[in-house]
């Protein structure tokens, strides 16, 4: 059998940052070092450029980059492909994404979900393990981070182009596995999410894994495969999130994949980040606790109207806030607007019925991004 090991994101910020530019692997990772090296593969997702100097882009949200010296922290982790199709990894522009793949190149470590244009962004990484033939797509929500068909940048979540490679390579490959780095924050699973995940396990992946979350979403075993909807961060430290419960919560996914499709998965659950520096797993009696926990949770998932009632809570606690965010307002509507009162009084409900129809209809969404795309907001972060 081949074994792979799926470590969710790895950002060199924070109280870690100094051991990453050290490349202290063991003071990072400790004894997560062993489960790395039992394995064929071991697979994470770098939630940031490595650059040798800063040239931020505008964007909404962080701007992360960290030096090109903490690629050795990963290297000597054993960590052997990074998955670079995220929200941050175009936060330095171009050149941080160019200098990201010298990087990883010059230290031996693969990459995956970014190119100079789509059409490198979506090539799988592909390799023998165990005389098994893997393959690990990865593909990122839109943010400012996305690829065009001449401009660099992450992969796109584009069921259409994931389909026809899937025709025409997925023959060669024993298992595929997906890495989607979306959903939202703290609310993983979502009704369209585990709709699109499903389906990827409908065409015939083995696993697809859900990152970005920083909460942990549970997981559950679909037709032939496996489903993680959010394992949480490898090794973060956001200062924003410090007290948000749950956000030092992860665990690695190990995959033990054999012939005809054949496919066993473990949750090996940790605690990064609290205290720094990096991660460590969680003592055996914790552990134990924590899977039941974890299962029950996500005997749960197997309920679509379950995750449909959770995923309307979050979306009433956050509705006005959404709505003041599409509608431009400053501090002083969004404040006023907590309750609906802009919406109502002074967008009004014939502008908000035009906002809905620019928004959902499928045309007027595309002609919205054409628009961002081409004239307001290029890839590659500048104005136009």
């Amino acid at each position: 059998m081949a074994s792979l090991v799926i470590a969710g994101d790895v950002c060199p910020i924070g109280a870690n940052r100094s051991f990453f530019e050290k490349g202290d692997a063991q003071a990072l990772f400790g004894d997560l070092l062993p489960l790395f090296r039992s394995a064929d593969l071991v697979v994470a997702n770098l939630e940031c450029p490595l650059i040798d100097r800063p040239s931020p882009i505008r964007k909404t949200g962080p701007i992360f980059g960290a030096s090109a010296s903490c690629v050795e922290a990963l290297r000597r982790a054993g960590i052997g492909l990074l998955s670079l199709a995220n929200n941050h990894i175009m936060d330095h522009g171009v050149e941080g994404l160019r200098h990201t793949l010298r990087v990883c190149r010059r230290a031996g470590i693969a990459t995956v979900g970014a190119g100079e244009n789509l059409e490198q962004a979506g090539q799988p990484y592909v390799r023998d393990l165990q005389g098994l033939r893997i393959a690990v797509l990865a593909v990122a929500e839109r943010e400012f981070s996305i690829a065009g068909p001449k401009t660099p940048g992450a992969n796109p979540i584009d069921l259409i182009e994931v389909l026809r490679r899937i025709r025409a390579e997925a023959d060669c490959w024993d298992h595929w596995i997906v890495l989607y780095h979306g959903a939202a924050e703290f609310q993983p699973v979502t009704p369209q999410v585990q709709r699109l995940c499903r389906f990827l396990i409908e065409t015939g992946a083995t696993a697809v894994v859900v990152q970005h979350p920083h909460a942990l979403g549970g997981w559950e075993r679909y037709q032939h495969g496996f489903i993680v909807y959010g394992q949480g961060a490898l090794v973060m430290d956001e200062e924003i999130y410090r007290q948000k419960e749950g956000f030092h919560d992860g665990f690695l996914v190990r995959l033990d994949l054999g012939l005809k499709k054949s496919a066993r998965m473990t949750c090996i659950p940790f605690r990064q980040s609290k205290p720094p520096p990096g991660a460590r797993l969680l003592p055996p009696t914790d552990a134990t606790a924590w899977i039941r926990q974890m299962e029950d949770y996500s005997r749960r998932l197997a309920d679509p109207t379950q995750v449909e009632t959770e995923w309307l809570a979050f979306c009433e606690a956050l509705r006005h806030d959404a709505l003041s965010t599409l509608l431009g307002h400053g501090t002083l509507a969004r404040t006023l607007n907590r309750t609906g009162w802009v919406e109502r009084l002074w967008t009004g409900e014939k502008r908000m019925r035009g906002v809905r129809n620019m928004v959902l209809c499928e045309t007027h969404r595309e002609l919205l991004q054409t628009v961002f795309d081409r004239w307001w907001y290029p890839p590659g972060g500048t104005p136009a």
